[in-house]
């Protein structure tokens, strides 16, 4: 079984057919994704698709949602963390962390929104889903502020360095589409070189589409039609990682399949349902 630990499937790039991107991604071996909330607003999305789908969530404010959410939004994560606190499928707080990527950005909000999560996390036992663009020192020096369960790392694009910091903190790191690029040699060589322990599989969909779902902008503004990524690409990604470790297709996803549910414990009954 393949276990996809990034996925959105709430975005609207998927209103018209998500019945069928769960059902695609089940044929293809896919038998858990992770949905990660973004916002208050879709708290109650992730978790009724979660139940709809038997899937798993996380709940969260995304950085790149900071500047729109209310004050007290955070208080109503709390509220809406402590309320599902038996709740089976939620496994993790997520997707929160620091972007410094995206222009025009408030750093300190975010700051204060990542530390009040991490706060949370710890708090209620979970552990963390991370955003991490252009700003793995300021998320490192949260972590060893404000000790959590673990988590990923979601689309790791850091140095050796960093990497090696986010595992010592009991962190795991996600590979997806991006590794699929033979010029992301970054990327690839983290998930040659990293302890086997450490990669977990994601598809981040309906965003990082793997190398032979993209079009660049000459060819969209050529006419080609973007293509979204889904949940059964992983199985392709995760050929991706074997190839590029010497692993077999079995291995890779045992290995990988172990590695996420170390990070993220709530995992371990899901799959073990869907074994049976």
């Amino acid at each position: 079984m393949w276990l996809d630990t990034h996925c959105h499937l709430d975005a609207a790039e998927f209103d018209a057919d998500r019945d069928a991107v769960v059902a695609r991604a089940r044929a293809a071996g896919v038998g858990l994704q992770v949905l990660p909330a973004v916002e208050v607003g879709n708290f109650d999305a992730v978790r009724e698709l979660a139940h709809q789908h038997r899937l798993a969530y996380a709940l969260g404010i995304h950085p790149l949602y900071t500047g729109r959410a209310a004050d007290d939004d955070l208080e109503r994560l709390h509220d809406e963390l402590d309320r599902r606190r038996d709740d089976p499928r939620l496994v993790a707080v997520g997707e929160i962390g620091i972007d410094q990527f995206v222009p025009g950005l408030d750093l300190e909000r975010q700051r204060r929104f990542y530390l009040a999560q991490l706060a949370l996390a710890r708090d209620f036992g979970l552990p963390v889903l991370l955003h991490v663009r252009r700003s793995a020192d300021l998320l490192l020096h949260g972590l060893r502020r404000v000790e959590t369960p673990g988590g990923i790392a979601h689309a790791f694009n850091g140095s050796d360095a960093q990497a090696a910091q986010f595992v010592a903190l009991g962190l795991r790191l996600g590979f997806g589409g991006a590794m699929s690029f033979e010029r992301a040699l970054q990327i690839r060589r983290l998930a040659t070189t990293l302890p086997e322990h450490v990669p977990v599989l994601e598809t981040d969909a309906p965003d990082i589409p793997p190398h032979w779902l993209y079009r660049s902008a000459a060819e969209r503004a050529a006419g080609a039609a973007s293509t979204r990524n889904e949940p059964a690409e992983l199985p392709r990604i995760a050929l991706e990682l074997a190839a590029l470790r010497g692993w077999t297709p079995e291995h890779t996803a045992a290995q990988t399949t172990a590695n996420a549910i170390a990070a993220l414990p709530r995992l371990a009954p899901l799959v073990a349902a869907h074994g049976r």
